[in-house]
């Protein structure tokens, strides 16, 4: 087990270094951001939910969204990495962990706008770095995820704390910008929408959950 977790934190590490604006993180996310960012899967009575996860990487979300899924229950991923594509299928087919759901998991290799259907998920949990891209970019993402969510869906996605206002004052001109503009799009989403904010202060780094749900009214 141990040596398993040392080949997942390699492969991370590795994709990082080659692929930075997509990967976003030095190592996969720890338990209790997975716990964090898995809050609403789980607890659906029996009538089954669909569930998203975007970005998943390594699968070490995954595998908590495993853990709580109900046997009703339904998990799309969907990753662009071909690295992470290779190991999450290893994953489902060689991993206990992930046998009991192997056969309700949908694997997309692809961007998130590969994902068809309007309004079809119950919970969507995103672990893309949103700080990587640009403003227009995190808009069209969040769109996206918003129009995949059923009326009552949670979204769920973190960002690492106050990493976009250090970057803000060490960053020239350009990247100040774009790190504002990506400050406002997300703004404009959480200001009117978001439900609850879990900060995940064991994490490396330090982290905020945004949990997001559009059926709640927007505050005027």
């Amino acid at each position: 087990m141990l040596r398993e977790r040392f080949h997942e934190y390699g492969l991370f590490l590795g994709q990082y270094l080659r692929n930075f604006r997509s990967t976003g993180a030095v190592l996969p996310s720890g338990r209790w951001l997975a716990a964090a960012l898995s809050r609403y899967v789980g607890g659906s009575d029996g009538r089954g939910q669909r569930i998203l996860e975007v970005g998943p990487g390594t699968g070490a979300v995954t595998r908590t969204i495993a853990r709580r899924m109900g046997p009703a229950d339904r998990l799309d991923l969907v990753e662009l990495n071909d690295a992470f594509v290779a190991r999450l299928r290893a994953a489902l087919a060689e991993d206990p962990i992930f046998a009991p759901i192997a056969p309700r998991t949908h694997l997309i290799h692809g961007p998130v706008e590969d994902v068809a259907g309007e309004g079809i998920y119950d919970v969507i949990i995103s672990g893309l770095p949103l700080n990587n891209f640009t403003a227009p970019e995190v808009e069209r993402i969040l769109a996206r995820l918003g129009g995949l969510l059923k009326a009552d869906g949670t979204l769920s996605f973190f960002e690492y704390i106050f990493l976009r206002h250090a970057r803000t004052l060490v960053s020239g001109r350009a990247e100040r910008a774009r790190l504002r503009g990506i400050g406002k799009a997300l703004a404009a989403v959480l200001g009117p929408y978001e439900i609850r904010r879990d900060w995940v202060w064991p994490n490396v780094p330090p982290a905020w959950v945004h949990h997001v749900r559009f059926s709640k009214p927007p505050q005027s």
